[in-house]
């Protein structure tokens, strides 16, 4: 089944529902919104898309990312979502590894892609798309479950991003998870994307259009609390994603104006740690409207969901043991929690978590090594560690892998290890993360110079932003004598987790 029938069948039966919004105003309603994708996949057609070619996404959230998600599933493509703060050369790297034969991009970034990719570029604004948009539509492409919709790239500890192969029938999966286990969904509701569409905000995006929901999407395109408030009152019922560090920075300035969430329904939070302390003041001030989903691009927004009947709850005995956890198993999935052998572990130990189940990845694109890695009889091998309870409550203890969470975005140490080390001041490096109020989590290089040599901050934060994305650029770098290692050689990165931990104590 193509995930854009249903666009098709809401268009159909409810066509003259509003569906598109920027800001206060309406851009589409329901048929609208069918017709210009429909146009846009007969324009790729005229210009040789065929079934499974790829085509890129590269911009902040705006309705016509909507339209052209749905144009190129109608047309048999597959959507490639490129986090628009990517460096250029970052992005060109995902251009050329999907094999994507179209871009969609922002206005802003197509003078820096044009000397990086031959590939077409459409700036996602304006004339431009509008252009591709208009005339006869096609026809829904026939797909099966198996057929890919959705390739997402996420770095892993070896630094080269792996594209994640999404498909129809994963995409279906999740979203029918949706309303059973995370939130209901009525054609009253509203959709506000305040976090990136390139990411789980916009998967979400398919079971809102299934029952008729709005869609809003804030001018700035992006996260900013006050908008939200706003829009959330003026238009509400909303629902929509976040990462914890932007709900407890929609907590503060709530609580500096005074509002209580006035027409927000849902917040869904994840992607990150959350502070208890945080969750508990964020329900506190605005009552039970949380749930939080725990998921990876491997089996997106699909692993665990903990309700907002368990978030708000303070009657049940272990109330706080729950709302640390991250819930229990979604409906399309099944939990496993194994020790290094792979062997099951009871109730209450900890080890590795296993998923498996309609939402799973079928494997990584072009890259059988890390999928034979990471998939296993049909389990993924999260390389989280966790621990069930009797009760099927899970409990994240520690990421086996050395990713950095901040602002709700995964930072992966070796890509700026490996930058870092190409500099010829630099003779060893290790990148961890530490505590941030703010962002959850930062990112701190511990440098090692070369004989002879004292970089400086200026020196190397260049560098860095000469190959990385803004956000990736270390917040400090330590420079120390050498690096702790084991007998193996191998980095301690705890050893200097613990010294962070040492000097801010």
């Amino acid at each position: 089944m193509n995930i854009a029938v249903w666009l098709e069948r809401t268009a159909h039966v409810a066509g003259h529902r509003p569906a598109l919004m920027r800001g206060d105003d309406l851009v589409a309603d329901y048929a609208g919104f069918f017709a210009r994708a429909a146009a846009l996949a007969q324009t790729l057609h005229d210009r040789g898309l065929a079934k499974g070619d790829r085509v890129a996404l590269c911009a902040s959230n705006s309705p016509d990312y909507l339209v052209v998600m749905f144009g190129v599933w109608i047309a048999g493509g597959v959507v490639v979502p490129i986090n628009a703060k990517l460096h250029v050369k970052e992005i060109a790297y995902i251009l050329n590894d999907s094999g994507a034969c179209h871009v969609f991009a922002g206005r802003g970034l197509i003078a820096d892609l044009s000397a990086h990719t031959s590939q077409p570029i459409t700036a996602l604004e304006g004339a431009d798309v509008a252009a591709l948009t208009n005339g006869r539509g096609a026809a829904v492409a026939l797909c099966a479950p198996d057929d890919l919709a959705w390739l997402f790239y996420t770095s892993g500890t070896t630094g080269r991003p792996k594209g994640v192969q999404i498909t129809h029938g994963m995409l279906a999966a999740t979203s029918l998870c949706y309303p059973v286990d995370v939130d209901p969904v009525s054609p009253d509701d509203a959709a506000l994307y305040a976090a990136p569409m390139s990411h789980g905000a916009g998967l979400y995006a398919a079971i809102h259009v299934r029952m008729g929901a709005r869609h809003i999407v804030p001018r700035s395109g992006g996260f900013d609390p006050e908008d939200i408030l706003t829009l959330s009152q003026a238009h509400g019922p909303t629902s929509m994603f976040m990462a914890p560090t932007m709900l407890r920075r929609l907590t503060d300035a709530a609580k500096a104006r005074g509002a209580r969430g006035e027409g927000i329904k849902t917040i869904v939070y994840g992607g990150g740690p959350m502070y208890r302390a945080d969750i508990e003041e964020a329900v506190a001030w605005f009552g039970p409207r949380f749930v939080q989903i725990y998921g990876q691009g491997e089996c997106p927004m699909a692993i665990t969901a903990l309700s907002r009947a368990d978030i708000a709850d303070r009657s049940h005995p272990r109330w706080r043991e729950r709302l640390a956890s991250v819930g229990r198993a979604q409906s399309a999935v099944t939990l496993a929690i194994v020790d290094a052998t792979g062997q099951p572990l009871p109730p209450g130990e900890t080890g590795e978590i296993l998923v498996r189940g309609t939402p799973v990845m079928p494997g990584y694109w072009n890259n059988p090594t890390a999928t034979a890695a990471t998939l296993h009889d049909g389990w993924l091998k999260t390389g989280d560690l966790g621990h069930l309870d009797a009760d099927g409550y899970l409990t994240l203890v520690d990421r086996s892998k050395d990713v950095i969470i901040s602002g709700g975005t995964n930072i992966y140490p070796r890509e700026i290890e490996e930058v870092l080390l190409t500099h010829p001041s630099v003779h060893a490096v290790a990148v961890v993360g530490r505590p941030s109020a703010h962002w959850g989590e930062e990112v701190v290089a511990f440098i090692v110079p070369a004989p002879g040599m004292a970089p400086d901050r200026a020196t190397l934060d260049a560098h860095v932003l000469a190959n990385l994305a803004r956000f990736k650029r270390p917040k400090a770098y330590i420079q120390i004598a050498d690096l702790p290692r084991n007998h193996y050689g191998k980095v301690l990165k705890t050893a200097l987790r613990k010294r962070l931990q040492d000097t801010a104590d």
